[in-house]
């Protein structure tokens, strides 16, 4: 402890989070001052004030009025402790700009906050507050609030004078309205989450949202949708699920940038035919009252997801209800007249990764999934910072060396396209990939060295690579891998450092040409799930049984396996396990 903070004293940042503690140590409350013992090393002249504070995931059940002894302060976390108060010196931080208290059980939060005036951040979430107090108006730099989880009925009128605010997170409280003046004073909003309520409607005012990205009301009980909804032209998600909503204005057509449309589990006995004209790519209309669809809705082409289950459509057959999309978008063409139907403008490739990109400003996940791109587009890595890249299904034969910059990634899926080479190089850059797909694809040896780029990866999937894995390359370079899948690999021989993995949990090897299993598998002691169906496996070791309890699914079937009982192997996962335990020498 007593090395952290003086480490502290040198940096001005102070990291005590998951220590068990249950109080903050006097030491901080002093600044940090009086450390060092008087050994003669504390070089006193070269220490920084205390700037920020993380005492989160700890079980501290109060604070000392003292805290307003860091004047210095700008970021103080106190999420997933036990506190149910602040103290009114939180107010004497004037320089604090992010405040996180989530997840304890503070009651009230005092009105000295007001005094903070350069917050930029507030986190009150999952606490037990009834009310947040009006004095919150002077943080007038405020631009992040988040209340959810809390039992607000209300909000207070002075918010309104926070007019910079960005984004708003109120799920999952009490609040019944929404006041006109709060809604037209917050026209910097980008993201408004006030799902989970009893609002039974949302101002007019909405319409001079002109910047808001994402609007969430879903599980309230909102009965109409304004038609100033037109207003917010930068609209791409809208929720409204879970309401009491029987139409859908026709003025929601000037939402040109609106790619997700949320509407199930409302009253709707019809889908306005101006609303046909959405560029959308998720259209949920599920478990309302339509009996029909209109025949424009074919148009659609942009379409990915129309959900319809749940209705009581007379005119449609329930094949085409619950099969693909783009059947049922092609049927409802179908019965446009001649002349309508030659208008229909199948969407190009360039509107789709338009829509996908605006769609992924708030998700941060970005699909291009099976859109025939030969090359990876520009905007990948101009879209900021995405956490998910889908590439699949497409052509594309190499990756372009701008991926590199997207150093957010954790996710890139690349399944069923035409990469040839390991892409070693941006796999090197991409220091947060936890998870690669790049299975069935025509990829060459990959290199001895080639999972070296990746040791962060948790999932990997190279299967249908056949000739990537020919010689080597060395798995134990990927220590945190959990799933595995190597199918249709041509494998003759079981990889044999894969029994290194400690932390697997799937290990899929089918459709190879295996004879034999490793004993040494009797050290994957986290595997749930081991496929080795249709491989040349005649015998299997019976070490193997000591995977028992925690392998839940063992798949054998297609091996000519002359050991066991076909009785045997018919009671399942652990009937056979329990047979090789059996066979274990005494």
């Amino acid at each position: 402890m007593n090395r952290l903070l003086k480490a502290a004293r040198a940096s001005g940042s102070l990291n005590l989070s998951n220590r068990s503690l249950t109080e903050i140590p006097d030491e901080v409350y002093r600044n940090l001052e009086g450390l060092g013992g008087g050994g003669g090393d504390d070089k006193w002249w070269e220490a920084v004030e205390l700037q920020k504070l993380i005492l989160a995931h700890n079980s501290i059940g109060w604070l000392k009025e003292d805290l307003k002894n860091l004047p210095f302060l700008a970021v103080l976390n106190l999420s997933h402790n036990c506190l149910s108060q602040l103290p009114a010196a939180i107010g004497e931080l004037p320089q604090l700009k992010m405040l996180d208290v989530s997840f304890n059980s503070i009651i009230k939060i005092p009105e000295e906050i007001g005094s903070a005036a350069s917050l930029v951040k507030l986190d009150c979430s999952n606490n037990r507050l009834t009310e947040l107090p009006s004095s919150l108006g002077r943080c007038l730099e405020l631009l992040d609030l988040k209340g959810s989880n809390n039992l607000f009925t209300s909000l207070p009128e002075d918010l309104a004078n926070c007019s910079k605010l960005s984004k708003l997170d109120m799920e999952g409280n009490k609040l019944t309205v929404i006041s006109e003046n709060l809604i037209s004073s917050w026209t910097m909003l980008t993201e408004f989450n006030a799902s989970k309520n009893l609002l039974t409607g949302f101002p007019v005012s909405i319409g001079g949202l002109s910047r808001l990205i994402r609007l969430d009301l879903h599980q309230n009980k909102i009965s109409a949708i304004p038609s100033s909804i037109n207003g917010c032209h930068s609209l791409t998600e809208l929720y409204l699920g879970n309401n009491n909503i029987s139409t859908v204005p026709v003025e929601i057509a000037a939402l040109s940038r609106l790619g997700t449309l949320v509407l199930h589990s409302n009253q709707l006995k019809d889908y306005p035919v101006e609303a046909c004209k959405l560029s959308l790519l998720v259209l949920d209309l599920s478990n309302n009252s339509l009996s029909g669809l209109p025949p424009e809705m074919g148009k659609m082409t942009t379409l990915r997801k129309l959900l319809l289950s749940g209705n009581p459509l007379r005119t449609l057959r329930s094949s085409l209800v619950s099969g693909p999309t783009p059947a049922l978008l092609k049927f409802l063409r179908s019965r446009l007249s001649t002349d309508e139907d030659s208008e229909t403008v199948t969407t190009s490739k360039e509107e789709v990764i338009a829509m996908a990109t605006r769609l992924s400003i708030t998700s941060k996940e970005l699909s291009m999934e099976g859109l025939g791109l030969t090359a990876v587009p520009s905007e990948v890595w101009e879209s900021g910072e995405v956490i998910k890249l889908d590439l699949s299904r497409n052509s594309i034969q190499e990756l372009p060396v701008q991926l590199s910059s997207c150093v957010s990634l954790q996710t890139l899926i690349l399944s069923k396209n035409q990469i040839i080479e390991w892409p070693s190089s941006i796999l090197k850059s991409l220091s947060s990939l936890s998870c690669l797909k790049i299975d069935n694809n025509s990829l060459r040896q990959i290199p001895l060295d080639g999972f070296e780029v990746v040791p962060k990866l948790q999932i990997l999937d190279l299967s249908g690579n056949a000739a990537s894995l020919l010689d080597g390359p060395v798995f134990s370079c990927l220590p945190y891998v959990q799933e595995l899948y190597l199918r249709r690999m041509r494998l003759s021989e079981f990889p044999s450092d894969i029994v290194g993995l400690h932390q697997l949990r799937i290990l899929d090897l089918s459709q190879n040409s295996l004879q034999s299993i490793p004993v040494g598998l009797k050290n994957l002691t986290s595997l749930e799930e081991l496929d080795l169906s249709d491989n040349n496996i005649s015998v299997l070791p019976p070490e193997l049984g000591l995977l028992e309890p925690s392998l839940q699914a063992l798949r054998l079937d297609g091996n000519p396996l002359r050991s066991i009982r076909r009785t045997v192997l018919s009671k399942g996962t652990k009937a056979v396990l329990n047979y090789l335990k059996d066979k274990l020498p005494e």
